[in-house]
Protein backbone atom coordinates (compact mmCIF):
# COMPACT_ATOMS: atom_id res chain seq x y z
CA UNK A 1 0.00 0.00 0.00
CA UNK A 2 1.08 3.45 -0.69
CA UNK A 3 1.69 6.32 1.69
CA UNK A 4 1.21 9.56 1.06
CA UNK A 5 3.46 12.07 2.09
CA UNK A 6 2.54 14.38 4.60
CA UNK A 7 1.08 17.61 3.40
CA UNK A 8 1.43 21.08 4.88
CA UNK A 9 -1.99 22.52 6.36
CA UNK A 10 -2.84 25.87 4.65
CA UNK A 11 -3.58 28.56 6.76
CA UNK A 12 -5.40 31.87 4.82
CA UNK A 13 -5.56 35.05 6.65
CA UNK A 14 -7.39 38.09 5.41
CA UNK A 15 -5.65 41.32 5.64
CA UNK A 16 -6.17 45.04 4.65
CA UNK A 17 -3.67 46.08 1.73
CA UNK A 18 -4.29 44.33 -1.32
CA UNK A 19 -1.81 42.19 -2.42
CA UNK A 20 -0.37 43.00 -6.22
CA UNK A 21 -0.97 46.81 -5.63
CA UNK A 22 2.84 47.49 -6.80
CA UNK A 23 1.57 46.21 -10.03
CA UNK A 24 -1.59 48.65 -10.44
CA UNK A 25 0.13 50.36 -13.58
CA UNK A 26 0.65 46.77 -15.41
CA UNK A 27 -1.61 47.12 -19.03
CA UNK A 28 -2.08 43.30 -19.49
CA UNK A 29 0.93 42.68 -22.10
CA UNK A 30 4.20 39.99 -21.33
CA UNK A 31 6.56 40.77 -19.29
CA UNK A 32 9.79 41.37 -20.18
CA UNK A 33 11.87 38.57 -20.07
CA UNK A 34 9.14 36.10 -19.84
CA UNK A 35 8.34 38.05 -16.17
CA UNK A 36 11.54 36.61 -14.92
CA UNK A 37 14.08 39.17 -13.28
CA UNK A 38 17.31 37.16 -12.33
CA UNK A 39 20.18 39.44 -12.29
CA UNK A 40 23.94 38.85 -11.71
CA UNK A 41 24.11 40.64 -7.71
CA UNK A 42 26.72 42.94 -9.30
CA UNK A 43 23.92 44.86 -10.72
CA UNK A 44 22.79 46.33 -6.96
CA UNK A 45 26.39 47.41 -6.40
CA UNK A 46 26.90 49.13 -9.66
CA UNK A 47 23.39 50.65 -9.26
CA UNK A 48 23.86 51.67 -5.35
CA UNK A 49 26.98 53.17 -6.17
CA UNK A 50 25.82 55.15 -8.64
CA UNK A 51 22.85 56.44 -6.75
CA UNK A 52 25.67 57.50 -4.23
CA UNK A 53 27.35 59.43 -6.97
CA UNK A 54 23.69 61.31 -7.90
CA UNK A 55 23.04 62.10 -4.49
CA UNK A 56 26.57 63.41 -3.44
CA UNK A 57 26.61 65.63 -6.30
CA UNK A 58 23.00 66.67 -6.11
CA UNK A 59 24.17 67.57 -2.32
CA UNK A 60 27.07 69.30 -3.58
CA UNK A 61 24.80 71.46 -6.10
CA UNK A 62 22.42 72.58 -3.81
CA UNK A 63 25.13 73.69 -0.93
CA UNK A 64 26.53 76.15 -4.13
CA UNK A 65 23.57 77.54 -4.27
CA UNK A 66 22.67 78.23 -0.98
CA UNK A 67 26.39 79.05 0.39
CA UNK A 68 25.65 82.59 0.33
CA UNK A 69 22.44 82.58 2.25
CA UNK A 70 24.59 80.46 4.84
CA UNK A 71 27.39 82.61 4.97
CA UNK A 72 24.97 85.47 5.69
CA UNK A 73 23.86 83.46 8.96
CA UNK A 74 27.61 82.63 9.66
CA UNK A 75 30.73 82.72 7.63
CA UNK A 76 31.90 79.31 8.63
CA UNK A 77 28.47 77.91 8.00
CA UNK A 78 28.99 76.69 4.56
CA UNK A 79 32.29 75.17 5.38
CA UNK A 80 30.95 73.06 8.18
CA UNK A 81 27.64 72.01 6.20
CA UNK A 82 29.83 71.11 3.20
CA UNK A 83 32.23 69.09 5.61
CA UNK A 84 29.30 67.21 6.97
CA UNK A 85 27.94 66.10 3.99
CA UNK A 86 31.57 64.89 3.14
CA UNK A 87 31.66 63.09 6.30
CA UNK A 88 28.04 61.61 5.90
CA UNK A 89 28.75 60.58 2.08
CA UNK A 90 31.99 59.13 2.99
CA UNK A 91 30.12 56.90 6.00
CA UNK A 92 27.57 55.21 3.02
CA UNK A 93 30.96 54.70 0.82
CA UNK A 94 32.41 52.84 3.77
CA UNK A 95 29.44 50.86 4.47
CA UNK A 96 28.47 49.79 0.33
CA UNK A 97 32.19 48.84 0.61
CA UNK A 98 31.62 46.58 3.81
CA UNK A 99 28.52 45.12 2.22
CA UNK A 100 30.35 43.79 -0.73
CA UNK A 101 33.08 42.72 1.36
CA UNK A 102 30.39 41.12 3.07
CA UNK A 103 28.80 39.51 0.08
CA UNK A 104 31.61 38.40 -1.63
CA UNK A 105 34.24 37.60 1.21
CA UNK A 106 31.33 35.17 3.75
CA UNK A 107 32.16 37.26 6.59
CA UNK A 108 29.54 39.90 7.92
CA UNK A 109 31.64 42.91 8.77
CA UNK A 110 28.62 44.89 10.18
CA UNK A 111 26.19 44.36 12.84
CA UNK A 112 23.27 42.34 11.34
CA UNK A 113 20.65 45.21 11.48
CA UNK A 114 22.93 47.88 9.61
CA UNK A 115 23.56 45.09 7.11
CA UNK A 116 20.03 43.62 6.54
CA UNK A 117 18.02 47.13 7.12
CA UNK A 118 20.20 49.04 4.57
CA UNK A 119 20.67 46.63 2.04
CA UNK A 120 16.60 46.59 1.51
CA UNK A 121 16.26 50.22 1.46
CA UNK A 122 19.11 51.11 -0.76
CA UNK A 123 17.61 49.14 -3.44
CA UNK A 124 14.08 51.16 -3.07
CA UNK A 125 16.22 54.36 -3.35
CA UNK A 126 17.63 53.30 -6.88
CA UNK A 127 13.78 52.86 -8.18
CA UNK A 128 11.68 50.26 -8.79
CA UNK A 129 13.45 48.41 -11.35
CA UNK A 130 12.65 44.85 -11.13
CA UNK A 131 16.28 43.42 -12.42
CA UNK A 132 17.73 45.94 -9.64
CA UNK A 133 15.32 44.47 -6.47
CA UNK A 134 15.99 40.86 -7.46
CA UNK A 135 19.81 41.58 -7.40
CA UNK A 136 19.35 43.36 -3.83
CA UNK A 137 17.14 40.53 -3.00
CA UNK A 138 20.26 37.83 -3.97
CA UNK A 139 22.59 40.01 -1.86
CA UNK A 140 19.94 40.51 1.19
CA UNK A 141 19.24 36.46 1.12
CA UNK A 142 23.19 36.05 0.92
CA UNK A 143 24.23 37.90 4.39
CA UNK A 144 21.40 36.13 5.77
CA UNK A 145 22.50 32.51 4.74
CA UNK A 146 26.03 33.84 6.13
CA UNK A 147 24.92 33.61 9.85
CA UNK A 148 23.82 29.82 9.28
CA UNK A 149 20.95 30.17 11.49
CA UNK A 150 19.15 27.53 13.09
CA UNK A 151 15.54 27.45 14.66
CA UNK A 152 13.16 24.60 15.73
CA UNK A 153 10.35 23.25 13.49
CA UNK A 154 7.51 25.72 15.25
CA UNK A 155 9.32 28.41 15.06
CA UNK A 156 9.59 28.47 10.99
CA UNK A 157 6.90 30.63 9.36
CA UNK A 158 6.52 29.67 5.39
CA UNK A 159 4.68 33.22 3.52
CA UNK A 160 3.55 32.72 0.34
CA UNK A 161 1.22 34.50 -2.01
CA UNK A 162 -2.10 33.71 -3.74
CA UNK A 163 -1.12 33.51 -7.19
CA UNK A 164 1.53 30.42 -6.90
CA UNK A 165 0.31 27.90 -9.98
CA UNK A 166 -1.26 25.07 -8.72
CA UNK A 167 2.62 23.39 -9.28
CA UNK A 168 4.15 25.30 -7.44
CA UNK A 169 1.60 25.46 -4.71
CA UNK A 170 1.38 21.60 -4.25
CA UNK A 171 5.42 21.82 -4.07
CA UNK A 172 5.00 24.54 -1.19
CA UNK A 173 2.70 22.26 0.86
CA UNK A 174 4.90 18.92 0.04
CA UNK A 175 8.01 20.85 1.46
CA UNK A 176 6.68 22.28 4.39
CA UNK A 177 4.51 18.85 5.42
CA UNK A 178 7.74 17.15 5.10
CA UNK A 179 9.94 19.47 7.96
CA UNK A 180 6.27 19.93 9.75
CA UNK A 181 6.01 23.78 9.14
CA UNK A 182 3.11 25.48 9.16
CA UNK A 183 2.10 27.72 5.69
CA UNK A 184 0.81 30.86 5.89
CA UNK A 185 -0.92 32.25 2.19
CA UNK A 186 -1.62 36.10 1.43
CA UNK A 187 -5.05 36.98 0.77
CA UNK A 188 -3.57 40.90 1.53
CA UNK A 189 -0.61 42.30 1.81
CA UNK A 190 -0.21 43.02 5.47
CA UNK A 191 -0.63 39.44 6.00
CA UNK A 192 3.72 39.21 6.72
CA UNK A 193 3.33 41.94 10.02
CA UNK A 194 0.30 40.48 11.10
CA UNK A 195 1.06 36.80 11.15
CA UNK A 196 4.59 37.18 12.77
CA UNK A 197 3.30 39.78 15.18
CA UNK A 198 0.53 37.03 16.31
CA UNK A 199 2.90 34.16 15.77
CA UNK A 200 6.33 35.42 16.98
CA UNK A 201 8.49 33.55 14.83
CA UNK A 202 12.40 33.14 14.86
CA UNK A 203 12.61 32.96 11.06
CA UNK A 204 10.71 33.47 7.90
CA UNK A 205 10.70 31.77 4.36
CA UNK A 206 8.74 34.29 2.15
CA UNK A 207 7.99 33.98 -1.42
CA UNK A 208 6.75 37.44 -3.69
CA UNK A 209 7.47 39.28 -6.52
CA UNK A 210 10.17 41.38 -6.60
CA UNK A 211 8.13 44.27 -6.10
CA UNK A 212 6.37 42.55 -2.48
CA UNK A 213 9.74 41.59 -1.74
CA UNK A 214 11.06 45.02 -1.23
CA UNK A 215 7.91 46.42 0.53
CA UNK A 216 8.10 42.94 3.01
CA UNK A 217 11.83 43.21 3.84
CA UNK A 218 12.00 47.05 4.04
CA UNK A 219 9.43 46.31 7.20
CA UNK A 220 11.32 43.55 8.72
CA UNK A 221 14.99 43.89 7.88
CA UNK A 222 17.17 43.59 10.44
CA UNK A 223 14.77 42.74 12.93
CA UNK A 224 13.89 38.81 12.30
CA UNK A 225 15.76 36.33 9.95
CA UNK A 226 14.41 36.23 6.49
CA UNK A 227 15.05 34.54 3.46
CA UNK A 228 13.15 35.93 0.22
CA UNK A 229 12.17 33.68 -2.60
CA UNK A 230 11.41 36.00 -5.77
CA UNK A 231 8.82 34.33 -8.75
CA UNK A 232 8.96 33.91 -12.16
CA UNK A 233 5.45 35.38 -13.76
CA UNK A 234 5.41 34.10 -17.12
CA UNK A 235 1.59 34.86 -17.21
CA UNK A 236 2.27 38.26 -15.59
CA UNK A 237 1.95 39.55 -11.97
CA UNK A 238 -0.27 37.88 -9.74
CA UNK A 239 -1.17 34.87 -11.44
CA UNK A 240 0.10 31.37 -11.85
CA UNK A 241 3.93 32.37 -10.54
CA UNK A 242 6.51 29.54 -10.40
CA UNK A 243 8.94 29.21 -7.82
CA UNK A 244 12.39 27.27 -7.71
CA UNK A 245 10.99 24.55 -5.18
CA UNK A 246 14.87 23.29 -4.86
CA UNK A 247 15.62 26.40 -3.47
CA UNK A 248 12.81 26.56 -1.27
CA UNK A 249 13.82 23.05 0.18
CA UNK A 250 17.31 24.31 0.72
CA UNK A 251 16.30 26.61 3.05
CA UNK A 252 14.24 25.38 5.32
CA UNK A 253 16.21 22.27 5.69
CA UNK A 254 18.85 24.40 6.19
CA UNK A 255 16.96 26.61 9.09
CA UNK A 256 15.13 23.94 10.58
CA UNK A 257 18.34 21.45 10.50
CA UNK A 258 16.96 19.12 9.53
Amino acid sequence: MTIDAPRAQLIHIETDRRLGHEWDEWDGGPLPSGGDFSAPPGLFFRYAALTLVVLCAAAAGVLFLLAPRLAALAPALPRAVGWALVGAFGLAGLWLTALAVSFYGGVALLPERLLENLTSRIARLVGRRDWVEHAAIDVYNALAEHRGRKVGKGELLVLIPRCLSKQALDGVLAIAGRYEVPVFVATRGQLARRVIRERRPRAVVAVACERDMMTGLRDVAGKLPVLGLTMRLANGPCRDAMIDLDVMESWVRGLVGA
